[in-house]
């Protein structure tokens, strides 16, 4: 058997017995199906209720992916001003570390002030929790790049847009794939906490709507759900971060 096989099933092997722990500990102790369900409860909510389920999956989805577009676009964006120029760095991050401390959660009434229940504070509440990411790993790779090789390529009589293009951005790289897998997470979070508190439609709402009739196994398929979503955009960041950054770390040691 060979370490790379081993290294393949692992994730799987570990998440089956997960699941299989889970459902002995149910079924020993006999806890009430309201405190915590069985996973064969769960999953058996899951085939009850496909077609409510995968509606509102479809719609945490789409909130989710167009709050981290969002995120990407203009996190890339001010990252690399932030990580190029110094006064502009001292100027904002203690504005966007103080922003970014604030509960997003009561963020959320005021944007369903502003713009209604519905998807856009799901958009908005996603964008406003992943794009802090982006911006300090997009930064960080900009501003180490090693003063020696600064001076050598002004001794050459580049100039800083010259750096900043065929050094400073590719250098930068693995630094915005690696935000990428966070901030999609993070986005997912953003949409379903929007998504509970002033919403009709989401895998969120679907949540608060089963916990207020006691539906404990279709909340927990509603997690499970949207677990199997973040794994998935990770993974798909994580294969492209490999194909894209490849020069920059050694294949056996990529840690995804």
């Amino acid at each position: 058997m060979s370490q790379a096989w081993v290294l393949r099933t692992l994730p799987w092997t570990v998440t089956i017995g997960f699941f299989i722990l889970w459902e002995i500990v149910c079924r020993v102790t006999g806890i009430d199906v309201f405190i915590l369900p069985a996973p064969s409860e769960v999953f058996a909510a899951l085939i009850k209720y496909y077609q409510p389920i995968t509606s509102h999956a479809i719609q945490t989805a789409f909130t989710t992916i167009a709050g981290f577009a969002l995120a990407v676009a203009f996190g890339l964006v001010l990252g690399v001003v932030v990580g190029a120029y110094r006064p502009v760095y001292e100027a904002l991050y203690p504005l966007m570390i103080g922003f970014n401390s604030i509960p997003k959660v009561a963020v959320v009434p005021i944007l369903v002030i502003w713009f209604g229940i519905g998807t856009i504070p799901a958009i908005l509440t996603a964008f406003l929790i992943s794009f802090f990411p982006v911006v300090v790993n997009v930064a960080t790779g900009l501003a180490t790049i090693e003063p020696e090789l600064l001076d050598v390529l002004r001794s050459l009589g580049a100039r800083k847009l010259q750096i900043m293009r065929k050094v400073g951005i590719p250098r930068a790289m693995p630094y915005f794939f690696a935000s990428l897998k966070v901030a999609i997470t993070l986005a997912f979070v953003g949409s379903v906490i929007s998504e509970t508190v002033a919403s009709n439609s989401g895998i969120g709402y679907l949540m608060m709507a089963a916990s207020s009739r006691f539906d404990v196994p279709l909340v927990f398929a509603g997690l499970i759900v949207i677990a199997v979503m973040g794994v998935v955009m990770y993974e798909l960041f994580a294969v492209l971060e490999r194909r894209v950054t490849f020069w920059a770390t050694r294949a056996n040691d990529i840690v995804t």
